[in-house]
């Protein structure tokens, strides 16, 4: 049964299916959203924070390009931190913990009101093909809807498996079912898939807390918000609390490692490095005593805590015990337990830059089924996917980000290019450029492209273009020479020349140029990039060299083994990732600077011979 006619579908209601059905219904796509439970789209499935080191230059990022997460974690922040602040400004990461809740509710809203997007629930079972391209899905009770083009953010749901202790049970989270039948489908088609793995630790009741035993943990004073758009953070703010583990907590956990999923050979998927289980810390880091943990409320009138540290799969006597070994938390009470979670992903290397798959035209792909962990990196990914399935339906070209230009092309094309051996998570050392990179200057990198595509609206084009004359107007005084500044002793300079000395008194710099009242996101851009001015001229060669060779295309029939000099490991590898630019395939690893050097002969010698 035909149910009706769209232009793009995405199917899932997490991070990356909202972004996705948000640029897609605003760039002017008639679009589907389905999902298995309308009630938990925009669910916060793990811990209740969104941004962190790299996260949040992405969560930046998304806003710049006219995306949705930012303003949503600004409206449902209740405990706002800027991590890193005694780095540079460009690895300094905006975080914020969000009332869950509220996060949930905001989501839903915004999209409510989205004129050309239906929401419809329902579980997806097979992608309908024709001539290797996509006409639709099939739901599972035989429902049809057609589409040109469909995005896929199936999270954690895909052949989904969870795991407390010996217990296992087929879930996509903890009290939803697993998309089976999608999975299966995925399969039949022949893609490249692997088995990941996640975990989650359990929720505790706050009044069973004593928080007397606890440190408390206070947001920052000024909060350092998400959106360039928002003007003032409405809910009130709360603490957070810090506790600790103990070497009974380590004993314990080491007494029970055969009951432990993730080392009795039960989990078979790949878990996070960087986001790893209790068990997994007390066994890699046997030297350590104590490990942190960050007790972390849910919402303002949420009753549950989440133990930020914690994350495991142990039977739940033991995580009890684990749990009740941790200062403060002696008597605290369980509301929900940790668990682990399996789930299918497809190999990234199978995917165009454009997040759509090799071989399938108009089926894009977002978030975790991506081999990506956290809610940041699965909601640049669905921006992209639902910028890009638009591009698909109106035969332009797609849009690709360059890694030098922004932590979403970072990512990107790590996972088209490198792939993944775990679940993948930003952090700022992945990103050559990173301190050309900032949060503070991400609207300036990637507004003007949001315009051109039809994301960025009057109102926040109009506040870019004002905070840019204000700059220009800034930089022109600041050009100016003065030896009065730090009290004369330094000799004659601009004053972008004394914002950039270390130990400078930035305050009394500016207003030696009459620009004292400059507005606060002024203010910050002008003296971040004074700060590091001296380093542009160092980055500069190499990234043009970059960006030359990324500018030269590949031939999507190109033969590797015409090419001369190049090894068969070379070879091989290329042939698998299909590199579509002489940039991505220098950026494969084990692709040589030799080899690189005889593919730009080979496309110099095929110019000269072509008419």
């Amino acid at each position: 049964m035909i149910l009706g006619d769209f232009e793009i579908i995405v199917i899932g209601g997490g991070h990356a299916g909202i972004e996705a059905a948000h640029a897609a219904a605003r760039l002017g796509a008639k679009t589907l959203l389905i999902t298995q439970n309308i009630d938990t789209i925009g669910a916060l499935s793990c811990n209740p924070a969104i941004g962190g080191i790299g996260k949040g230059h992405m969560v930046r990022e998304i806003d710049a390009l006219g995306g949705f997460m930012a303003t949503i974690a600004d409206h449902a922040g209740i405990h706002f931190r800027l991590l890193n602040r005694r780095k540079g400004p460009a690895v300094r990461g905006p975080r914020a913990q969000v009332d869950k809740m509220h996060y949930r509710r905001l989501a839903q809203g915004g999209l409510g009101k989205l004129k050309t997007l239906q929401i419809f629930q329902g579980e997806v079972a097979q992608i309908a093909l024709h001539g290797g391209a996509v006409t639709g899905v099939v739901l599972t009770q035989g429902l049809v809807f057609h589409a040109r083009a469909v995005v896929l953010t199936t999270g954690t749901f895909l052949a989904g498996k969870a795991h407390i202790g010996h217990h296992q049970f087929e879930s996509g989270r903890l009290g939803d079912q697993p998309s089976n039948a999608l999975s299966q489908f995925l399969r039949s088609l022949g893609l490249d898939m692997m088995r990941l793995k996640t975990g989650t630790p359990p929720r505790l009741h706050a009044g069973s807390i004593d928080w007397h035993r606890t440190e408390p943990q206070e947001g920052d004073p000024e909060p350092e918000r998400f959106s360039f758009l928002t003007q003032r953070i409405p809910l009130p703010q709360t603490l957070c609390h810090l506790t600790h583990t103990t070497a009974e907590t380590a004993q314990i956990i080491r007494d029970n490692l055969d009951q432990a999923p993730l080392f009795n050979g039960q989990i078979q998927g790949i878990g996070p490095r960087y986001c790893p289980s209790i068990e997994d810390k007390i066994q890699k880091f046997p030297q350590r005593h104590e490990h942190t943990i960050f007790l972390e409320p849910e919402g303002l009138d949420s009753f549950e805590i989440y133990p930020n540290g914690i994350s495991t799969s142990l039977p739940l006597a033991v995580q009890q015990a684990v749990v009740h070994s941790i200062p403060g938390l002696e008597q605290a009470h369980f509301t929900r337990p940790g668990y682990a979670i399996e789930y299918d992903a497809i190999n990234p290397m199978g995917l165009h830059p454009s997040l759509e798959v090799k071989g399938i035209a108009g089926l894009l792909t977002a978030g975790q089924i991506n081999g990506t962990t956290g809610y940041e990196e699965a909601a640049a990914q669905g921006l992209m996917a639902g910028i890009n399935a638009w591009q698909r339906i109106q035969d332009h070209a797609p849009v690709v980000l360059d890694r030098k230009t922004s932590y979403i092309g970072v990512m990107i094309d790590d996972l088209v290019t490198r792939g993944v051996d775990e679940p993948y998570r930003m952090f700022t050392s992945r990103a050559e450029a990173r301190i050309l990179l900032r949060p503070d200057n991400a609207d300036e990198r990637l507004t003007p492209l949001g315009r051109q595509l039809g994301l960025v609206d009057d109102e926040r084009w109009q506040r870019f273009q004002e905070k840019q004359q204000a700059i220009a107007t800034a930089r022109q005084r600041l050009g100016t020479l003065s030896s009065r500044v730090a009290g004369g002793g330094g000799g004659r300079k601009t004053g972008l020349q004394w914002l950039a000395v270390t130990d400078a008194d930035k305050d009394d710099i500016l207003a030696e140029f009459g620009l004292e009242s400059l507005a606060p996101e002024v203010r910050a851009f002008i003296v971040n990039d004074s700060h590091y001015g001296g380093y542009w001229e160092q980055v500069k060669h190499g990234l043009n060299q970059d960006k030359r060779l990324d500018a030269i295309l590949i031939p999507k029939s190109m033969d590797w083994w015409q090419v001369a000099g190049l090894s068969t490991e070379v070879r091989e590898k290329l042939k698998r990732v299909q590199p579509e630019t002489l940039g991505q395939a220098e950026r494969i690893p084990g692709v040589t600077s030799a080899a690189i050097s005889n593919l730009l002969i080979h496309f110099r010698l095929m110019q000269q011979k072509s008419p």
